[in-house]
């Protein structure tokens, strides 16, 4: 088992990304459908919990066959998902993935928001064996490296500019002054007891992680005046209007694999793990 944790700032109060990761993951999930990696809403209802009390429970199929490395590729077969189940008790969530083909994988991810810098030590109650193990990972939004493929530059935030709220560009060191600003920290588990391939594959994923953060975070942020000022009905409204949209898509391309017999691969370069 390979643990990192990773402390996420951004330029936004914890409040105010309740409703900015949410519209984030449903566009971001709607997005990479159209690409082809097809994200199948399955469940998303409310639940509640004796410690951590009233929240959103989701469950969602992340088709990935054609994404993933060739050294992959060839061990799967053609219809190749990922579940993946969040318990949403903001500001604390719970995120669990498991493989449809593989069961020794697993990825459990705590995570919890505060309105700080990333200066909490252990602001998610580490046991002392996973403090021992655990590596913090501080990642920026404005001028850590992302994967060439995913950059915009709408959403660069060297240079993004908010004209609802005025923040932004975001310079050098802003995490040390900027006002508000909050911080995501997650605790990552990753586990795949495969003798042979266990380091590989959890090196693999957790590369991946890394860059599937930093791009939700700069979206999140870079798409702030489309979602500031929204309340929670309304963005539930929008959840289920993109789910409605992700879950055509995915069955369409379903549909597409089942009659032709495999789905079309990318290029070389493309085959990288990408999932929210």
């Amino acid at each position: 088992m390979l643990l990192k944790e990773y402390r996420i700032c951004m330029p936004l109060s914890v409040e105010e990304y309740r409703i900015g990761q949410l519209y984030m993951i449903a566009k971001h999930s709607n997005e990479q459908s159209a690409k082809g990696e097809g994200v199948e809403v399955v469940k998303n209802e409310p639940v509640n919990h004796e410690q951590h009390g009233s929240g959103q429970y989701t469950e969602k199929r992340i088709h990935l066959s054609s994404r993933l490395p060739t050294w992959i590729q060839g061990m799967i077969p053609h219809v190749f998902y990922i579940t993946e189940k969040a318990w949403n008790f903001y500001p604390y969530t719970i995120t669990e993935y498991t493989c449809s083909f593989i069961p020794r994988f697993h990825i459990h991810i705590e995570t919890r928001y505060e309105d700080n810098n990333g200066s909490s030590e252990n602001c998610l109650t580490l046991t002392e064996e996973d403090l021992e193990q655990r590596e913090v990972l501080s990642l920026d939004i404005a001028y850590d490296d992302i994967p060439p493929k995913h950059y915009k530059e709408e959403e660069d935030c060297k240079t993004f500019r908010s004209e609802k709220t005025g923040r932004g560009p975001l310079p050098p060191g802003w995490r040390d002054f900027q006002k508000p600003i909050m911080c995501s920290y997650k605790a990552v588990k990753v586990k795949f007891e495969v003798w042979g391939l266990q380091t590989k594959v959890e090196e693999f994923t957790h590369r991946a992680i890394r860059d599937i953060l930093l791009v939700g975070h700069r979206q999140a942020f870079a798409w702030i005046d489309e979602w500031f000022g929204m309340t929670i009905g309304d963005i539930r409204d929008y959840e289920n209007q993109m789910h409605t949209e992700t879950n055509k898509k995915v069955l369409r391309q379903n549909s597409n694999i089942s009659s032709s017999g495999s789905p079309e691969r990318p290029p070389p370069d493309e085959a990288a793990f990408e999932a929210q």
